[in-house]
């Protein structure tokens, strides 16, 4: 199940990792966020134990969104060594977003 993080603990879980992380910044109200929440939630049981997947309630944690200016939601940044590799904006297929997670591992 993905994991829930929030401006406390980003750097802590996401930065620190010593995992690839995928990271879905998200918001309750956000119609293709709970489109997308599902793809989610199936990588983190495909990758389990090779690949950290989080999410951010970006109106709970204003500050980490800010930080990695994020306009648009869904937005999923990929990390691995605690920088940015990767990113997607928007719903996306399940296999667009095991491709660009392959391409960490």
């Amino acid at each position: 199940m993905a994991q829930e993080v929030n401006d406390a603990n980003f750097e802590e879980i996401v930065l620190q990792s010593d995992k690839p992380v995928l990271v879905d910044f998200w918001a309750e109200w956000c119609g293709p966020c709970r489109m997308v929440a599902p793809v989610v939630e199936e990588l983190s049981q495909d990758y389990a134990g090779k690949l950290l997947v989080t999410k951010v309630d970006v109106d709970s944690n204003p500050e980490t969104a800010m930080k990695f200016g994020i306009r648009n939601i869904p937005t999923i940044l990929f990390f691995k060594g605690g920088e940015i590799v990767d990113k997607h904006v928007g719903a996306a297929p399940k296999s667009a977003l095991a491709t660009k997670v392959d391409a960490l591992l």
